[in-house]
């Protein structure tokens, strides 16, 4: 199986350049940045869930989780200012690549009814992408017997897509399951 990477370069840039007209390979969308983020939530003053919650981020995406503070308090919520509300992990590079294939090849298999993404409640006017997890276990660094706790999650993948169909476009060659 060929990395994500090199797919992309050998690939991908040069199918985008054909149907988009662009001139220069630098035009052509790309991935920046890949963001998996963690609320708290009915945790939010248990430590040991915050703990469970970190520990899952870090053995998913390989790198430590940072904390998301809360930036005013909110009564109807029991929040105050400063308090954790959740956790989240920036990938950039070799391990957002490596991350995008996990998530493309056995993530998106191991999710119980799935029939592939939608592309208009999924990718934004601007050509990024947001998916929702709601159990954590379809990572395969998770082991099912393992888990105390099911928790959701959210993946952002940002790219430099000018608009919804360049990420659309790109979205699909490198593989994403997207409906038709």
């Amino acid at each position: 199986m060929k990395l994500l990477e090199q797919k992309y370069k050998e690939e991908i840039v040069p199918k985008l350049m054909e149907d988009f007209k662009l001139h220069n390979k630098m035009a052509v969308s790309r991935i920046t940045k890949v963001t998996v983020n963690v609320g708290v939530g009915k945790g939010l003053t248990d430590n040991t869930h915050n703990e469970l919650v970190a520990n899952t981020l870090q053995r998913i995406t390989g790198q430590k989780a940072s904390i998301t503070k809360a930036r005013k308090s909110i009564s109807a919520f029991k929040i105050r200012e400063g308090m954790i509300v959740g956790y989240k992990v920036t990938l950039r590079g070799k391990r957002m690549y490596d991350f995008l294939n996990k998530l493309v090849n056995i993530s998106f298999p191991r999710v119980r009814d799935f029939h592939g993404l939608d592309a208009d409640k999924n990718i934004d006017e601007q050509g990024n992408m947001t998916i929702g997890f709601k159990e954590h276990v379809v990572f395969p660094e998770i082991k099912f017997d393992e888990v105390e706790k099911l928790h959701g999650l959210e993946v952002s993948i940002t790219n430099t897509a000018k608009n919804k169909e360049q990420g659309l476009a790109l979205f699909r060659l490198l593989g994403f399951p997207i409906k038709k």
